[in-house]
């Protein structure tokens, strides 16, 4: 983490430096004390760099890097011990992040009422939330319109209790004390609503299956031998 995000290859000329710097020195400020001015600017630089990759329309990039920075951010911040967790991490991930683990994510934040946090991400995001898994989830009253596709990083991997696969094969990095479950969950990309309709029914059915005991799992510490008990059933 001690390299500047300045010796990384990146075309200077597309980025907005200045808003990003901006938004590195407000949340330095915020997590003064935990990490170092320099380690929340890579952060933020980082982040920025690897959402443009695959975005089709930048207008609205840096304010989706600053929320995927501060998601990260935070995410460090539990995985090294330097905050603590008041609820089980969950994090989903699929290839695009478009659909499977957008649908999981918002199914179980919303139905875990508070007592999980979830994050999601994709081994190879895709550019945007698919338009019918967006009118699926919105049928049964949850808004993916403001989510947008994250690459996965491994501090997001770190700061997990619970990690859900769906569709990634071995893209995960795998850290002692951590659940993992693989999902066989059919791809919505592609397909009819009717069909998205039905993937989205079988991703709430084992959400409601899993969350009784991921609710009473043991937060994970930053390092620890693995743990098996209480693990989910896929």
């Amino acid at each position: 983490m001690s390299r500047s995000v300045h010796d990384a290859p990146l075309p200077e000329l597309l980025m907005p430096q200045a808003q990003l710097q901006r938004d590195a020195r407000e949340l330095a400020g915020h997590y003064e004390g935990v990490f170092s001015p320099q380690t929340v600017e890579r952060v933020v630089f980082e982040s920025y760099a690897a959402l443009r990759r695959t975005a089709r329309v930048t207008t609205h990039l840096p304010s989706l890097s600053r929320r995927f920075a501060t998601d990260r951010l935070k995410a460090l911040a539990q995985a090294e011990g330097r905050v603590t967790k008041d609820v089980p991490e969950v994090l989903f991930i699929c290839v695009q992040n478009s659909g499977r683990s957008q649908m999981a994510a918002a199914l179980m934040a919303d139905r875990s009422q508070g007592r999980v946090h979830v994050r999601s991400a994709g081994s190879l995001p895709g550019s945007g939330i698919d338009e019918n898994c967006q009118a699926a989830m919105a049928e049964i009253g949850l808004d993916l319109t403001s989510e947008y596709p994250k690459p996965l990083t491994d501090d997001v991997v770190a700061a997990a209790d619970v990690v859900i696969s769906m569709g990634c094969g071995d893209a995960c990095a795998v850290y002692p004390g951590k659940r993992y479950l693989d999902w066989d969950v059919s791809d919505p990309a592609g397909q009819d609503l009717d069909r998205v309709r039905a993937i989205r029914d079988d991703i709430e059915a084992r959400v409601r299956q899993a969350l009784p005991v991921i609710i009473g799992v043991t937060l994970a510490p930053a390092t620890g031998a693995p743990s098996t008990e209480g693990t989910p059933a896929p």
